[in-house]
């Protein structure tokens, strides 16, 4: 049976419902058959002969071939054929099977180059097998090749067509993933697509800071607005989970934090920001959880706090903090309570399914930047870091986004002692002399350092190149005499520190008036971290949410680290002034 679907590049959804149409005519040509033989057999059988039917039986041949992951022999089949000499419905066979063979080789565009042939044209024609065949694979290569609209409008178009329960539910669970993944500015409603629409839609109600019954909620609505739509007959399995989550409330929550010793002032500071959130949603008419507190130097392992926290009835770990302790989390094969710990484990590897890390990362500002000189247009850059394994990190975090994003780092200096500043600065910018041009310096210094670097920069006429910086080098209160000599510096910051008027900002900082220095980047993680502790099911379900925090925009990676998103910033005549997002390019 044929169905008159559609084009492959679009038609009209409703073009989805034309009635069935007869077998191909002979001017369309006929599907290879799959006959009980052997590669060899079917290409001896085919032998030198140019007619249609030896055509058929070496793309049977090529088929077969690849189901045996024999690729190279594939190719090498196909490429004995003369594809502009088959008719349409043979070309369209060999193409889509090119393209799955690109596929597999991790070659998404030669796919979909693949899926160019003439005879693509009259697919609406062809047999319904061939036409899910080839759009699955289409969809499959514009997913590798980072066009998740064009692939979610590709599955939504096919999806009719599916009779399989298997390929129904796959194709579905793929359509969410694909529109869960776009960017915000792709979730604008697309005229005459209802069904696309409605996908967006669902998927705008997932990116708010509301709470999981809130969004819930929201989700439910939607469904009695969409009743027909296939998300609201079937959930998605993400969403669907969330109901779990909220059988499940959230009673007692452990901070486990050091009380004493060097990291005293700054768990403290975590501490307060964490209870100024847990207040600010009771006065808001929440029920907040109960927080029993742990002196992390003083518990014998980790072992003995589980045991301990499991008979106190905790349900959620806040905490550790010491950078050892999360290492030693990571390292297990799971823990016997969720856990968010409040540092990163030096390692990327993925740790235990209820173990969760959140800090105040200096590499998600380093990738920070590279996105936003990326945005701006720049293409070249030379970095200032620290010398020593804080250097090392957040360079190799810049370096890796940016050469991600199609830049080239021309070089890099590790600066150190004050009066070699000069000499390395100069000794950077040689590239500008070998006929290198520098689009920008990527800079993470302290704010001595800063501004030491700005003034050399214009000595040494490179004043004009600009400068992108991480957090480190504001102190976090104002001081225009000081901070003259940082004019001109862009540089990303936590929303606490650019958002003085925020009302738990304002109510914190009023009693603890360090909380509106650079120490107050740790209460506004703190605080964060206590919007985090009932949002955790939330990221994990629906991974490519964005929490609007005050440590920055948050998400959670696949390896269940919390990222930070920050605004930026820049020295104007001493003062700091935000900075509005670029336009993409």
């Amino acid at each position: 049976m044929t169905v008159r679907l559609r084009t492959l590049l679009s038609v009209p959804l409703i073009s989805l419902l034309a009635a069935c149409a007869n077998a191909p005519s002979n001017t369309l040509g006929e599907l290879p058959r799959t006959p009980q033989a052997s590669i060899q057999q079917l290409l001896e059988k085919a032998g030198n002969s140019t007619s249609e039917e030896a055509n058929m039986l070496r793309l049977s041949a090529a088929d077969l071939a690849y189901k045996q992951h024999n690729l190279t022999q594939a190719k090498q089949i196909l490429a004995s054929l003369q594809l502009q000499q088959l008719k349409p419905v043979p070309q369209v066979y060999a193409g889509t099977l090119s393209a799955e063979i690109a596929l597999t080789e991790n070659q998404p565009k030669q796919a979909l180059q693949a899926l160019q042939q003439p005879g693509f044209e009259r697919i609406a024609e062809l047999p319904v097998e061939q036409q899910i065949r080839t759009s699955l694979v289409k969809a499959r290569a514009l997913e590798a090749d980072q066009q998740q609209l064009p692939a979610a409008k590709e599955r939504i178009y096919i999806a009719p067509m599916l009779k399989d329960p298997q390929q129904i539910a796959d194709n579905h669970e793929a359509i969410w993933g694909l529109v869960a993944a776009l960017p915000a500015e792709q979730l604008q409603a697309i005229p005459g697509n209802t069904e696309l629409n409605g996908w967006l839609a669902l998927v705008s109600l997932t990116r708010t800071n509301a709470s999981l019954d809130q969004q819930i909620a929201a989700i439910d609505a939607w469904r009695a607005q969409n009743p027909n739509h296939p998300a609201a007959l079937q959930l998605p399995k993400a969403l669907a989970a969330l109901r779990t989550t909220e059988q499940q409330p959230l009673n007692r929550i452990a901070l486990l934090l050091p009380q004493q010793g060097q990291l005293a002032n700054v768990s403290k500071a975590l501490q307060d920001g964490f209870m100024a959130s847990l207040y600010e949603s009771q006065q808001e008419g929440t029920s907040p959880p109960a927080v029993i507190f742990y002196d992390s130097t003083q518990m014998r392992s980790l072992d003995d706090f589980y045991q301990r926290a499991k008979s106190d009835g905790i349900q959620l770990v806040i905490g550790p903090l010491e950078k050892s302790l999360v290492k030693q989390l990571n390292d297990r094969e799971q823990l016997p309570i969720t856990t968010l710990a409040l540092n990163y484990s030096d390692t990327q590897d993925e740790g235990p399914a209820q173990l969760y890390q959140f800090g105040l990362a200096a590499e998600d500002e380093a990738r920070e930047a590279a996105l936003r000189a990326k945005k701006d247009g720049k293409h070249t850059a030379v970095a200032l870091v620290p010398r020593g394994d804080w250097g090392d990190r957040v360079l190799a975090a810049f370096s890796r986004e940016w050469q991600a994003q199609g830049g080239a780092l021309l070089g890099a200096e590790r600066i150190d002692q004050p009066v070699e500043i000069a000499r390395q600065i100069s000794r950077l910018l040689q590239n500008r002399q070998n006929g290198q041009s520098i689009d920008l310096i990527f800079l993470a210094a302290t704010p001595q350092q800063a501004r030491q670097i700005n003034p050399t920069l214009a000595y040494q006429y490179a004043g004009n190149i600009p400068v992108y910086a991480t957090s480190h080098l504001y102190t976090g209160t104002s001081n225009p005499a000081q901070d003259q000599d940082l004019n001109g510096i862009q540089f990303c910051e936590t929303p606490w520190l650019l958002e003085p008027n925020n009302p738990i900002r304002r109510k914190v900082v009023a009693q603890w008036p360090q909380a509106a220095s650079s120490f107050g980047r740790l209460y506004a993680m703190g605080a964060d971290a206590y919007m985090l502790s009932s949002r955790l099911p939330q990221l994990k379900a629906l991974p490519n949410t964005e929490l609007e925090g005050l440590s920055g925009e948050l998400s959670l990676s696949s390896t269940q680290r919390v990222t930070r998103k920050l605004p930026w910033a820049q020295f104007i005549n001493g003062q700091v002034q935000p900075l509005t997002q670029p336009t993409p390019l």
